[in-house]
């Protein structure tokens, strides 16, 4: 049977990938009490990196959202690992964490996350509304343009 997640996943065609596996040595998430800690999630699609590269030198603001916005989707995908399948048990995504490969000049860290952010609330409406802090970094692994990390509690 799908749950309402699923449905309002499939509105916005939007299909999760498996839970992808760590690169090194961690966990892709830990629950301790009712709080989900979703590692850090690069815009990977089948085990590529799309959007490769760094803001304000060779990747446009509207291809870095929608780095993060993939980025969003791999969480999701972790997320819906860590509910056992359910993201109907998401009581509230409480807090992004988004890192954006950029050159020193660039100054648009948030309207890149917002690609990751406007997920959240696309698809958990409300619940999906958190806090958030857009960082630059001077280079990510792998060459990454973009990475997210979450907080989510859950039932």
């Amino acid at each position: 049977m799908m749950g309402q997640i699923d449905k309002r996943l499939a509105e916005l065609g939007i299909t999760l990938p498996v839970a992808a596996k760590p690169v090194a040595n961690y966990v892709p998430w830990v629950r301790t009490g009712n709080l989900v800690f979703i590692s850090g999630q690069g815009p990977l699609e089948d085990g590529k990196v799309i959007w490769p590269g760094c803001l304000g030198i060779d990747v446009s603001l509207e291809d870095g959202a929608k780095s993060a916005r993939l980025c969003g989707i791999n969480v999701l995908a972790q997320l819906k690992d860590a509910c056992g399948g359910d993201l109907d048990r998401v009581k509230r995504v409480v807090k992004l964490l988004g890192f954006v490969n950029a050159a020193p000049s660039f100054k648009d860290h948030p309207k890149v996350i917002n690609g990751a952010s406007d997920l959240m609330v696309e698809v958990f409406g409300d619940k999906g509304r958190h806090a958030r802090s857009a960082v630059a970094s001077p280079s990510l692994p792998m060459g990454i343009s973009t990475e997210v990390e979450a907080i989510v509690e859950v039932e």
